[in-house]
Order: C-alpha cells, then sequence, then structure tokens
C-alpha cells in the first residue's frame, strides 16, 4: 500500500511538472493574438463551472495613487473578523496611542454572514521590484482585499451587503480616530488634539434642562434620514447665552463628547470676508461642531448697532476709571471692523443658507454673554433651532459640584447653602472655585464653610449697592 501510494504522488508531481513546461513553452513560444484568445476561452470555460464571483479592491486608485476610501473602510470592517477568525494578524497602534487595531496578514481569508448569506473577505498583495540606479532596488507592494461570493448572491451582496460594509467600517473609523479640536487663522484651518474632560455627568446644570439637551442631541445625530425626508439640511444650531462663568464653553465640549464630534472654533475677526467664510466652511468635516462664542462681541453682526458719535458721547458719561477700558475696546471694533469684512447677510447664508448643506451632521453653537445685543434675524427659530439659557448656580447644579469635587452626596451645611443659593447670583465657576480645597489637609466641612462666606460676601456687598 506504501509502495502504490508513492507512485501516485510520483505521477501527480509529474502531470504537474509537465503542465508547468507546457505553459512555459506556450507563453515563449506562440504569438501573443493566440495566447490572448486561447486565456479569454479558457477564462470562461472556467466562469461556467466555477460557480463564484470575486471582487478586489484595491489599497491605492487614480493617477495619483490615492488611498482608497472603500478599502480604509472595509479594512476597518474587518479588524473585529479578524481577530476572531485569521490565524495571523498584523497590529497597528491607533492614532491615539490607547488602543491595537487588529487586520488579516497576507494570505488570510475570513468568512462573514449577511442576511444568512455566506461570504469571503481574502487579504493579498501583489509585489514588483521597480528599476532604480540603486543596489537595492525598492518593491512595490499593491495591496488589496478580494471578496467572493456566490453568483446567485450577485445583487444582494453589489447593493446591500456592499452599502452595509462601507457604512460599518466608516462609523468604526470616526469611533477610532483622534479628535480634534480646529482654530483658524485667516482662511485656513489648523488644529490640536482635542482631549477636554468635560461631560454632562460632571456639567453644573439643572437636571431636567440637562436632560432635555441630551435628548435632543442625540436625537439630532440619529435623525440623517428623518432630514432627508423633510428636505432640510442635517444640521442644528444652538444658541447658547448666559453670564460669564456660567458654563457655556464647558457645554460646548460636553456635547462633543456626548456625540464624539470634532470641534471648529471659528473666530470671525480673522476672517476677512464672506468668500473666505464659505471656504472656511466647506473644508469642515461631518460630525462636527462649529462654534462663533461671543457672537456680541461682533458689533457688525448685532442688531443694536451704535453710530460713532453715539459711543463717543456714551464713553463721556462713564466713569474716568473706565474711560480708558472703553476707549481701548472702541477701538479694537474699529480695527476688526476694517480688517473683516464678513457681513450679517454673510453669516446668515453660513449657517442655513445653500452653503450650509455642504457636508452633514454638524451643530453650529453661538454663544453670548449678551443676547438682548443679537439681530433677531440671528437667532430666530431655523437658525438657532435650541436656545439654552445657562444661569446662576441653584441648589441642584451646586451638588452636582459638591459631588465632583468634594465627592459627597448630602451634608449637615447643604439645607443652609440651599436658602443661600436661592438668594443670591453666583455663578457656577464661582461656586467651583470656593469648592476648591485651599489646603492638601482641608475637607469638605471647610470647602462649604468658604463657600458659605462667599455667598455672604455677596450678599453684603448687593445690599450696599443697593
Amino acid at each position: 500500500m506504501m509502495l502504490g501510494a508513492k507512485d501516485m504522488l510520483a505521477s501527480f508531481g509529474s502531470v504537474i511538472a509537465s503542465i508547468v513546461f507546457f505553459w512555459a513553452i506556450f507563453q515563449q513560444y506562440f504569438p501573443n493574438h493566440l495566447r490572448s484568445h486561447f486565456e479569454k476561452y479558457t477564462q470562461r470555460i472556467i466562469t461556467l463551472v466555477y460557480p463564484y464571483i470575486q471582487i478586489t479592491f484595491n489599497e491605492t486608485t487614480g493617477e495619483r495613487f490615492m488611498r482608497s476610501e472603500a478599502y480604509v473602510a472595509i479594512e476597518n470592517y474587518l479588524s473585529s473578523n479578524s481577530s476572531k477568525q485569521a490565524k495571523r494578524l498584523k497590529a497597528d497602534m491607533l492614532k491615539n496611542n490607547q488602543s491595537l487595531s487588529l487586520s488579516m496578514d497576507e494570505h488570510e481569508e475570513v468568512a462573514d454572514e449577511y442576511k444568512r448569506v455566506k461570504v469571503w473577505w481574502a487579504f493579498g498583495k501583489n509585489v514588483s521590484k521597480q528599476p532604480t540606479f540603486s543596489f537595492h532596488p525598492v518593491a512595490d507592494e499593491k495591496r488589496y482585499y478580494k471578496l467572493t461570493f456566490h453568483k446567485k448572491n450577485r445583487d444582494l451582496i453589489m447593493g446591500d451587503y456592499l452599502s452595509y460594509v462601507l457604512k460599518e467600517g466608516n462609523a468604526i473609523k470616526i469611533r477610532n480616530r483622534q479628535r480634534k479640536l480646529y482654530t483658524n487663522n485667516g482662511a485656513q484651518w489648523s488644529h490640536v488634539v482635542f482631549e477636554h474632560p468635560a461631560s454632562f455627568e460632571t456639567l453644573a446644570m439643572e437636571p431636567s434642562k440637562k436632560r432635555e439637551v441630551i435628548e435632543d442631541l442625540i436625537t439630532f445625530s440619529k435623525g440623517e434620514e428623518f432630514y432627508a425626508r423633510i428636505g432640510r439640511a442635517w444640521k442644528r444650531g444652538y444658541l447658547l447665552y448666559g453670564p460669564p462663568g456660567t458654563g457655556k464653553s464647558t457645554m460646548i465640549a460636553a456635547m462633543a463628547n456626548l456625540l464624539n464630534y470634532d470641534i471648529y472654533d471659528l473666530e470671525l475677526t480673522a476672517v476677512k470676508d464672506n468668500t473666505e467664510l464659505r471656504r472656511l466652511l466647506i473644508e469642515t468635516s461631518s460630525k462636527s461642531i462649529i462654534v462663533i462664542e461671543d457672537i456680541d462681541c461682533s458689533r457688525d453682526l448685532t442688531g443694536q448697532r451704535k453710530k460713532k458719535q453715539d459711543r463717543g458721547e456714551d464713553i463721556d458719561n462713564i466713569a474716568d476709571q473706565d474711560k480708558k477700558k472703553a476707549m481701548t475696546m472702541l477701538a479694537r471694533e474699529e480695527q476688526d471692523a476694517s480688517t473683516s469684512k464678513v457681513t450679517l447677510s454673510g453669516l446668515l447664508n453660513f449657517i442655513d443658507g445653500l452653503w450650509s448643506a455642504c457636508g452633514g451632521e454638524r451643530l453650529i453653537v453661538f454663544t453670548t454673554n449678551h443676547v438682548d445685543k443679537l439681530d433677531p434675524a440671528l437667532i430666530r427659530r431655523g437658525r438657532m433651532d435650541k436656545h439654552v439659557q445657562l444661569s446662576y448656580c441653584g441648589y441642584e447644579a451646586f451638588k452636582i459640584l459638591a459631588k465632583n469635587y468634594l465627592k459627597i452626596d448630602s451634608h449637615p451645611l447643604f439645607p443652609t447653602l440651599e436658602k443661600l443659593l436661592a438668594q443670591i447670583q453666583m455663578t457656577p465657576a464661582d461656586v467651583a472655585e470656593n469648592l476648591m480645597p485651599k489646603t492638601s489637609s482641608a475637607d469638605a466641612d471647610n470647602s462649604l464653610q468658604e463657600l458659605i462666606l462667599a455667598l455672604q460676601a455677596v450678599n453684603q456687598e448687593s445690599e450696599q449697592t443697593a
């Protein structure tokens, strides 16, 4: 029996060797047109017998060899399946340096299932050496993913399945990406890594209003089909207003962390004109928050504009110690007006005109300390859809701060503070500052006593000025 098996293997090897030999002769001596005809008809015969279809997704595409977005999405999608099925994996550190991304190594294959239809993904690469003048020729690697499926499932795979893979892959890419905080210098964006720790859980805000904002944000982030159905751009405007120190900037950071969005902090005074503003808008990405802070400080965009002579009269009427500051502010406004020619109509077109539909899933957030100074056309519903007032610290907001800073949910001094906060106006920022430990040995009693004394001092000062 052993001899028979060896004879079979020897015969099989001889057949393979003969086929390779004749194929080499065929490739070398037969004309190109005969070879092409032979290969064409051979491929047709194989197609009739072989019931599977293959689609290749190359890593690079186009004349400039740009990385294919489809390839990247497939790579992200297959990362979870690869770690469960493949025996040989490649590991790469993600940009956030906090986790690993696993993908298939060369000649590996993983299976996937969609609506009870099975498909197979394989990773491979073609390596060719480019001729160079160096003693060490450069190897040109062309990597690809190959999808194999039965031809009876052609419509399902080419339609629903591939769309599903690309959508899921892009969603994974967004979840794993390193989020950024952008700012503009003229018509150019620059960025740093966004690592603000703020969250709605730690935000000092009345709980019912906080829940309302969270629900609105989540509904917006899931509303792609809704906005498409009603024929509106997938965007939403937020107006955050209230005194300084009430948490407007912190709330923007919490919004970005909740939705996993980038932030574009737009400095209007650095924008030359409306054309430059449009260029900046086009360059913003989806899943982002576009922020214009202190919109009331851009005097040419407010409805309460004053003439220069009126402003001069106002300066004459204020106290001497404040004149220098007022004159400096007036000079700065005039300088901004001369360098920036962004108009109210240009900004409105930015918010809800034709250009606002360039991209989707974006929040536009304005902040202001003086909502009464803004032009009504700027903040009407449909432009600033959600108006959120951030006010002085109430008792519920104080309890959140006490838990954040002191790690306590209750204390004998809480009733006293509840009465004081109901009568005295103090911003969450000032309350938080008074809760900060002044020494390494400070405890909750000391911090709460400090806050009570600060509230009493504010109350005494307001009574003296009344």
